[in-house]
């Protein structure tokens, strides 16, 4: 819960500033007071009564307002949130506020506040991958202010790339994060890696096999995992989430491609996280030309051979670090979860039930039944990176006591 905790939202002039008002909500929701600051150009998105109609606050619109003592209304907001948020940080608004430039009440007040600043960047693939933009970004994060997102994906223009501003859902989950108590380092020094996401398996140059895996539990555990201390590597098939901050990323397509990935690494890893979902079978020959739809037949045939299976060959190393396993089921989940714990010789796994709606695959919310050899725990339907870090924590205490 957030009850107390100041925030203060300075909306700049994309067009994700649409979204606001459902953060605005959400906040409230969890106890926070909310206040709300706008650039002119914001104001084209959306306006400032809405704004004031959520948040049941005045939208500060002008540096010079009458409403406020002494009309300095950028210092007397400068002054009172516990944080301060700009979404969507276009990219011109995140080069004012690099460079120090102050012109209206949103660049003024980011000046003048002592607060910790998190900015959520939005606009175009390339103006985000601009070299002026990435240099301002540099610079912000060595100045300790926090950068949250982009997202990857569709944009308002049609681009397709990063840039997108994080849902306020995943704004959300970054505020809680921030004013939680830091965790304990339960896991300082130690190197955790975790497989994420799903694989695909060609068919042709156009066409795959994979699954509904959205990868953002392992990416969930990625970030919990470095809160406790730890230096973690996530590989990764394709996904359209933003990389914790201080996460290493390796990116990858097919389960083979992901196999090799942690074997080039399992040799300095001390906690092996298998999370991803890896497909079972590939395509045995792969066309090198796109098939072609024929008129004298219904049905087309591909003959499917095994993957690698990557945790039990990680489970199965001479030295194997501490392993543990995802299982997705449908029906006798602990029976199930614990068979494949010791057909693979696992430390622990972590099974949930995908064939509730409200779980699993592509939603916000999981919950786990975690087994060990001299034990279980269930974990409750929570949002994920909750879950993670009860997750986390939990493989921690069992690493310790191996």
């Amino acid at each position: 819960m957030l009850t107390g905790k100041k925030i203060l939202l300075a909306i700049t002039g994309g067009i994700a500033a649409y979204k606001m008002p459902e953060l605005v909500r959400r906040l409230k929701e969890q106890g926070a007071e909310v206040k709300v600051v706008m650039t002119n150009h914001a104001t084209h998105f959306i306006t400032p009564l809405t704004l004031q109609a959520v948040s049941g606050e005045p939208v500060g619109l002008e540096v010079v307002d009458p409403a406020q003592e002494a009309s300095m209304g950028h210092i007397a907001y400068a002054k009172w949130p516990d944080l301060v948020l700009m979404a969507p940080a276009t990219a011109n608004s995140i080069a004012k506020f690099t460079h120090g430039l102050a012109d209206e009440l949103v660049s003024t007040l980011m000046l003048a506040t002592a607060a910790p600043i998190a900015i959520a960047p939005a606009m175009n693939q390339q103006m985000y991958q601009a070299a002026a933009t990435q240099a301002n970004l540099s610079q912000l994060k060595q100045r300790q202010v926090h950068i949250w997102g982009p997202a990857q994906g569709e944009q308002a223009c049609g681009d397709v790339g990063p840039g997108r501003m994080l849902e306020p859902a995943q704004l959300l989950t970054h505020i809680k994060e921030f004013f939680a108590p830091k965790a304990p380092a339960l896991l300082k020094d130690v190197n955790v890696m975790i497989t994420a996401g799903p694989t695909r398996e060609a068919i042709d140059p156009v066409r795959y096999i994979s699954n509904h895996s959205s990868g953002k539990m392992g990416f969930a555990l990625a970030a919990a995992a470095e809160q406790l201390g730890a230096k973690v590597t996530v590989v990764s098939g394709p996904v359209n989430l933003t990389t914790p901050a201080g996460v290493n990323k390796v990116a990858v397509n097919t389960a083979q491609q992901m196999l090799d990935a942690t074997l080039n690494q399992v040799a300095s890893c001390d906690i092996f996280i298998a999370c991803a979902a890896v497909a079972d079978y590939r395509v045995a020959d792969v066309a090198e030309q796109k098939i072609k739809k024929t008129d004298n037949s219904d049905e087309m045939q591909l003959r499917l051979v095994k993957n690698p299976d990557i945790v039990a060959t990680i489970a199965g190393l001479a030295n194997k670090p501490f392993t543990v396993g995802f299982a997705a089921e449908t029906q006798d989940v602990a029976h199930y979860a614990q068979d494949k714990m010791a057909r693979k010789n696992l430390d622990m796994i972590a099974a949930n039930d995908v064939s509730k709606p409200e779980q699993g695959f592509n939603s916000e919310q999981n919950a786990l039944s975690v087994f060990w050899p001299t034990g279980h725990q269930q974990l409750d339907l929570a949002d994920k990176s909750e879950l993670a870090q009860q997750l986390m924590a939990l493989i921690a205490k069992q690493y310790a006591a191996q």
